[in-house]
């Protein structure tokens, strides 16, 4: 459980956070300038919040009202920096044990031997970072961190340098961090893409308040919050369970409450369970079941609101069972369609809208 309530003045800037989860992954998202990094480097007790309070897993790090402030070594909380910020005279081994060896010795429950393997570090153990590559790097400096045995790891922005192909192959090693370590994360980015992936609990930020807090897809699929979350790459996330793989084609059929979708390849188990992302962009509307079509995904669900500011472009938000979609369609299509609330509609959805980078594991 992570408890904060604080406030603090930086320069001409005022950051004012207050939220409470119990989550897994906590996705700390907004745009570039919403207090994401200061209010990290509050938890992180680099800086000093003028009042509030931070507890984590029932620990209180910071109370103003009782005059609590621990340091950040005695804070114990693991931080992965935008830039991995290795050592760079020391190999890869060195720098994974330079925190494990700082650590108490009753707290040292993440053995080095598990850590290398979960990361798949063990071929790099004797490189110095300069012959690292950059996923490479930033899998050192998540070790490095979990190694200093953090009873929460503060992860911020920590994909922003490396390219496309670095960034799904790190994404991955968060989400296995996530299923078998069970250490708390707070992760920071402004990315929707990494966000609907990773986290449980979504805290937006905008201008250093806090506007909402909640599940990921309800928060990221809120209508109302689209200033925040971004037009372009807004839409809806999705539980679901793999059902099926057709290795013929190269797809995957997935199950959730509203049906099923069928997607390029997912390697992962049948029954296990995965979350997908749905842009509103990839989803359109028929009033009619369609035939002769190349899409594949054709679900029906009933329209319950709409955005529209009076442009060319109208929000759509419709339920599939009970699983929320979104649809970004022309207003002339909504007028010509005679598109209300409470219609019925089908949701059409292309199979290679829903890429690698849509599909995570939940």
């Amino acid at each position: 459980m992570i408890d904060v309530d604080i406030a603090q003045r930086l320069g001409d800037f005022e950051l004012e956070v207050a939220f409470r989860a119990d989550a897994p992954i906590v996705g700390l998202f907004g745009r570039s300038g919403a207090g994401k990094t200061s209010l990290v480097n509050a938890l992180a007790g680099i800086a000093r919040p003028r009042r509030g309070h931070i507890v984590v897993n029932g620990e209180t790090l910071f109370d103003s009202d009782r005059g609590v402030d621990l340091p950040p070594e005695r804070r114990r909380l693991g931080y992965v920096f935008q830039d991995d910020l290795l050592f760079p005279h020391l190999d890869v081994e060195a720098n994974l044990l330079y925190g494990f060896h700082r650590a108490p010795a009753t707290a040292r429950v993440i053995e080095p031997a598990h850590i290398i393997e979960l990361l798949g570090l063990r071929a790099l153990l004797h490189r110095l970072p300069e012959a690292l590559s950059g996923g490479e790097k930033q899998r050192v400096a998540i070790g490095r961190a979990l190694l200093a045995q953090p009873r929460l790891l503060l992860m911020d922005e920590p994909l922003a340098s490396l390219d496309v192909a670095r960034r799904d192959e790190v994404l991955r090693y968060v989400e296995l961090l996530r299923d078998y370590l069970r250490i708390p994360i707070v992760y920071v980015s402004h990315s929707v893409a990494e966000i609907t992936r990773l986290a449980d609990t979504v805290v937006l930020l905008s201008e250093g308040k806090t506007i909402a807090v909640g599940d990921v897809d309800e928060v990221m699929g809120r209508l109302d919050l689209r200033p925040q979350t971004g037009r372009y790459e807004a839409g809806a996330v999705i539980d679901t369970v793999v059902a099926a793989h057709d290795p013929a084609y190269g797809l995957t059929t997935l199950h959730f409450d509203g049906g099923e979708l069928t997607v390029p390849n997912v390697e992962a188990l049948v029954g296990e369970r995965v979350r997908v992302r749905i842009r509103a962009r990839d989803v359109s509307l028929a009033i009619t079941r369609p035939t002769g079509l190349s899409i594949v995904n054709v679900l029906p669900g009933t329209l319950v609101a709409f955005a529209d500011d009076g442009g060319p472009i109208v929000e759509a938000q419709l339920r599939v069972g009970d699983t929320a979609l979104q649809a970004r369609i022309t207003r002339r299509s909504r007028v010509e369609l005679g598109l209300a609330q409470g219609q019925s509609v089908y949701a059409l959805i292309k199979a290679v809208s829903l890429d690698r980078r849509s599909v995570g594991y939940a």
